[in-house]
């Protein structure tokens, strides 16, 4: 007998999210540029993000450079888009030297790297076109509760909470999220559920050094 999926996540129906998702009326549009093989994961946390969110893109692949719905967003935000990635001359949220509010509006954007830590660099190296657009980091001292994977790395975060964090300083209104991040840590409970006792190795960490 075939698997019966959810028609809303994607994901088998005795594995469903939808009961954990919750909406939020986010100001800055969000794009997630995601690995193919971080599709159908069920680990992942883009599904319950993209399935929240009210103005979220979720576009697939490894190169950018020449992507057709991101060269789309691009030319539509222009000088209003911004890269979530811990690069060389990312500016930090919050920072005196990162007014992060400017950049929240319904006329801005933030874009998000989804994969495994070498898989996000490799997509950022390929993609060239990233590489012109200013970058943000999450401040250092935030913790991440994602407990389905791990990581050595210090400081890792999903997708879901980096973005989570990213637009709560954006938007200076960081309880608007909080609902959501609760509702991530069920989720993390609701998958170990599954396999009691039992987590990962590798990391689902992104945005502040990606996986």
């Amino acid at each position: 007998m075939s698997r019966q999926y959810c028609c809303q996540c994607q994901r088998p129906e005795k594995a469903c999210i939808c009961h954990l998702m919750t909406d939020v009326d986010n100001v800055p549009h969000v794009v997630v540029l995601q690995h193919p093989s971080e599709v159908g994961q069920t680990k992942g946390t883009l599904p319950l993000l993209a399935g929240s969110l009210k103005s979220c893109t979720v576009l697939v692949g490894e190169d950018f450079s020449g992507h057709e719905g991101l060269n789309e967003l691009l030319e539509r935000y222009r000088d209003n888009i911004y890269l979530l990635y811990p690069g060389e001359d990312a500016l930090e949220l919050g920072s005196g030297q990162c007014p992060a509010h400017q950049a929240a509006s319904g006329k801005s954007c933030i874009i998000l790297l989804d994969g495994t830590w070498k898989k996000a660099y490799r997509m950022y190296m390929l993609s060239k076109v990233l590489h012109q657009i200013p970058h943000f980091c999450l401040p250092g001292d935030l913790t991440g509760r994602y407990q389905i994977r791990k990581t050595a790395k210090k400081n890792a975060l999903s997708t879901l909470e980096a973005c989570c964090y990213a637009l709560g300083i954006m938007e200076q209104q960081p309880q608007k999220y909080r609902d959501l991040l609760e509702q991530f840590v069920k989720f993390n409970q609701f998958q170990l559920s599954f396999h009691p006792g039992r987590t990962e190795p590798g990391s689902s960490a992104r945005q502040q050094e990606h996986e």
